[in-house]
């Protein structure tokens, strides 16, 4: 899983078969890239007998014995296996069609320019709960992604986990993903979607079961009160300058514009992967984003020194 896109190897079901059909064809198309190169080769440096004048000086018109013969065997072969790769094709968008077994989890996604929104769905309202950017999923469950946009089409990509599924405007699509092994799996709009279409990912963290229950109701936990001058000092500028697009569950904030920042120093990434969740970046980001990420919805502050470093300090309470 070190390599980002790493789409040759997979870790769960939805994404074995893909992988197996992705093998398959490059095998294929080397030894057709092969035995094509080896014939040419042969056609080049093999030496013809050179045809003699008839007694007016013409040469005659003749036919290489057994010519047709080869080009009918070239595209029989062809066609067998084209014909082939096809079927394999087919049998293998059937298998990744649904899963085993109903999923348990049904997670909510909706892109937006640029950053991933996820909802986590529940038959009970009150724990229903909104993040961004990370997908934290239980290993060995079958998730279900709902797929929505508020712009352009977009596609949701998690290589080692599943192909990709396109998320157009006015339509709802559905796929599923399930990782068998715990680990951090890389994700990536792979739809171009305008400007900073490179700079949003996500991450699907694959926990235990137990692992992913405790981030579960560490995520439904709302925010306490501040602890001290200089985090209610940070809230009182949050709410002054933020409040307007991002939400913080257990305050007045209610934007929806932004990502729900409720339990944002758990992430491990900001501005949809494009920073590691620190201090300094934390204070870059929202001092002047749109230096780090033109285009973006999310403004350039420009706070006062101390504005930005009690709001960062409130921020990164927020666990």
């Amino acid at each position: 899983m070190d390599t980002p896109l790493d789409y040759l190897y997979s870790f769960g079901p939805a994404a074995d078969p893909l992988v197996k059909l992705g093998w398959g064809l490059i095998t294929i198309s080397l030894l057709v890239t092969a035995i094509i190169a080896i014939l040419l080769l042969v056609a080049i440096f093999s030496r013809r007998q050179k045809a003699r004048p008839d007694a007016e000086g013409h040469l005659p018109i003749t036919r290489d014995s057994g010519g047709m013969m080869l080009i009918y065997i070239g595209v029989g072969i062809s066609t067998v296996v084209l014909f082939a790769s096809a079927v394999w094709t087919i049998f293998t968008l059937a298998a990744v069609a649904s899963p085993a077994r109903a999923p348990t989890l049904t997670i909510d996604i909706t892109a937006h320019q640029w950053w991933w929104e996820v909802r986590y769905q529940n038959d009970k309202p009150a724990l229903i709960f909104t993040t961004a950017n990370e997908i934290h999923i239980p290993t060995g469950e079958p998730v279900r992604i709902n797929l929505a946009t508020v712009d352009v089409i977009h596609s949701f990509w998690v290589p080692q986990l599943a192909g990709k599924m396109d998320v157009i405007p006015g339509q709802h699509n559905s796929t599923w993903i399930q990782a068998d092994k715990a680990g951090d799996y890389f994700g990536q709009c792979a739809e171009y979607c305008g400007v900073q279409h490179a700079h949003m990912a996500f991450h699907v963290i694959a926990q235990t079961p137990d692992e992913f229950a405790s981030w579960n109701r560490q995520q439904l936990a709302a925010v306490g009160a501040p602890q001290s001058e200089t985090l209610q000092q940070g809230q009182n500028v949050f709410m002054t300058r933020c409040s307007v697009c991002h939400a913080v569950r257990g305050t007045i904030a209610g934007g929806n514009l932004g990502p729900d920042l409720t339990h944002v120093a758990s992430r491990g990434t900001i501005a949809a992967g494009l920073l590691v969740n620190n201090t300094d970046n934390a204070a870059a980001w929202i001092d002047d984003a749109q230096a780090l990420k033109p285009g973006s919805s999310m403004p350039s502050l420009h706070l006062s020194p101390q504005e930005l470093t009690d709001v960062v300090a409130y921020l990164g309470s927020l666990k």
